[in-house]
C-alpha cells in the first residue's frame, strides 16, 4: 500500500480528456475493484470484477486506500475519494476522473507518485518532493501537522530523493545515499528511529551502519526496507506478524527478515509483507484472514511462508486484505479478498492461493488499496 502536499491555482487541475489513438507501447493505469467513491477513475461509482484501462498514458500509478494515483505527461494526476483532499484540487469533492494536479514540481517532471491512505506524495526528477491531503501526523514531512492539506505543500527540504512510500500516517523517503528517513506518526514505532514520539519532520531510519537501502515501501503502520545486499528489514507495529521476526513485538527500530535468500522486491500490505526472492518465488507473512498470503490457508504467519504456484515474479503489491503479483513476462496475478471483485478474475470469490488476472498483458507495476486494484500496462 499500503508503507505527501501541493496546489497553486484551481483552474489549473483539469479533468483528463479521453485519449485519442496511441502506440502498442504506450501503458495506461487499468483499474478494478470497489468504485464507491470513483476510485477506478472511470466516472462511474459502479464496482468492477475485471480490470479496464483508464485513456491516460502513463508511466506509473499508486494506489491509496480509495483513491489513485498516475504519473502521466511529466505530472501527477489524483482520482477517487477527496475527503481529506488527497486529490489536491483545493477541495473535499471526490473526483470520478483523473485530474491534473497543479503547483507540483515547477520546472521538473514528475518522476514518481505514492499514495498513503488519506494522502499523497509526488517525486520531482529534480530529486524534491511534495506532498497533499491528510497531514493531522505530520505525514506530509513539513512540519506540525495541519490536519489536511487540500492544495500540495513542499515536502521538507529534501533535494536527493530517489523514493517515496505513504503509510496510513506515516511517509518514507530513500535518499541518493541509501540512506531512509521517515516523518509523520510514530505511535507502533513506525518511523524506526528508536522511539514512538511522532515526527512532523523527516528523521533518519536507525538501520545497521554501513546499510544502503535500494527500496522502501509502507504499510498500514510499519515499514520495509530492502538493501543492496537483499536483505529485507522491517519495522513498526507487529500485532500480526507484519514484520516476519516470529514475534507479535512492535518494533522502533528495524529487524531483519528471516527469509531464504535475497530478495530482489518487497511489498507491503496493511497488516502483511511481502517479498520477491531472487529466484522469481514469493514469500509472505502477517494477517491472513481472506487469504492474502497466498499459501492455501487463513492462519497467520510470523516468519514467511511460500506462496503457492507462483514463480517468474518481478514486483509485488500489497492491499489492505488482497495481494498482487507482475511475472516477468508481464502478467498480473491476485489472491486474498474479493468482495469487491478487487482480484480481477470476473467474480467475488476470495482465494487463497493466486489467481491470474485476465486481460492484462506486458504489465509493468501493479498497486492496491482497501478494496481497489491498479495496474500499469499497454
Amino acid at each position: 500500500m499500503r508503507s505527501i502536499g501541493l496546489v497553486l491555482m484551481a483552474a489549473a487541475v483539469a479533468v483528463v480528456p479521453a485519449a485519442g489513438p496511441v502506440s502498442a507501447a504506450t501503458l495506461h493505469p487499468y483499474t478494478w475493484g470497489d468504485n464507491g467513491y470513483g476510485q477506478l477513475g472511470n466516472g462511474t461509482t459502479t464496482s468492477r470484477h475485471i480490470p479496464a484501462a483508464l485513456p491516460l498514458g502513463a508511466t506509473g500509478v499508486s494506489a491509496g486506500r480509495d483513491h489513485g494515483l498516475a504519473v502521466a505527461g511529466g505530472g501527477a494526476y489524483a482520482w477517487g475519494w477527496n475527503l481529506n483532499g488527497q486529490i489536491g484540487d483545493g477541495t473535499t469533492t471526490n473526483a470520478l476522473r483523473p485530474k491534473r494536479v497543479a503547483g507540483i514540481c515547477p520546472g521538473s517532471p514528475v518522476a514518481e507518485v505514492a499514495a498513503g491512505h488519506y494522502s499523497s506524495l509526488a517525486r520531482c526528477a529534480d530529486h524534491t518532493a511534495w506532498g497533499w491531503g491528510k497531514d493531522d501526523s505530520g505525514q506530509l514531512g513539513n512540519g506540525p501537522g495541519f490536519n489536511k492539506q487540500l492544495r500540495p505543500v513542499r515536502v521538507a527540504t529534501f533535494t536527493d530523493l530517489v523514493q517515496l512510500a505513504g503509510g496510513r500516517n506515516h511517509s518514507v523517503g530513500l535518499r541518493a545515499n541509501g540512506t531512509v528517513w521517515a516523518w509523520g506518526s510514530n505511535a507502533a514505532g513506525q518511523l524506526g528511529d528508536g522511539t514512538f514520539s511522532p515526527r512532523p519532520g523527516p528523521v533518519q531510519v536507525n538501520l545497521p551502519a554501513g546499510t544502503v537501502v535500494t527500496q522502501v515501501i509502507a504499510g498500514r503502520d510499519h515499514s520495509l526496507a530492502r538493501t543492496s545486499t537483499g536483505k529485507v528489514y522491517a519495522w513498526g507495529i507487529n500485532e500480526y506478524g507484519e514484520l516476519g521476526d516470529g514475534t507479535t513485538t512492535n518494533r522502533a527500530i528495524p529487524v531483519i527478515v528471516a527469509l531464504p535468500s535475497a530478495a530482489k522486491a518487497v511489498g507491503a500490505g496493511a497488516f502483511h509483507s511481502l517479498a520477491v526472492l531472487s529466484d522469481g518465488t514469493v514469500r509472505a507473512w502477517g494477517r491472513n484472514n481472506n487469504g492474502r498470503l497466498g499459501d492455501g490457508t487463513t492462519l497467520a504467519r510470523l516468519r514467511p511462508v511460500a506462496v503457492k504456484n507462483l514463480t517468474g515474479v518481478s514486483s509485488v503489491a500489497g492491499a489492505r486484505d488482497h495481494s498482487l503479483a507482475v511475472t516477468t513476462t508481464g502478467k498480473v496475478y491476485a489472491w486474498g479478498k474479493n468482495f469487491f471483485g478487487q482480484l480481477g478474475d470476473g467474480t467475488t470469490t476470495d482465494r487463497k492461493i493466486p489467481t491470474l488476472v485476465p486481460g492484462l498483458n506486458g504489465a509493468t507495476q501493479v498497486s492496491g488499496g482497501r478494496s481497489l486494484s491498479l495496474a500499469l500496462a499497454p
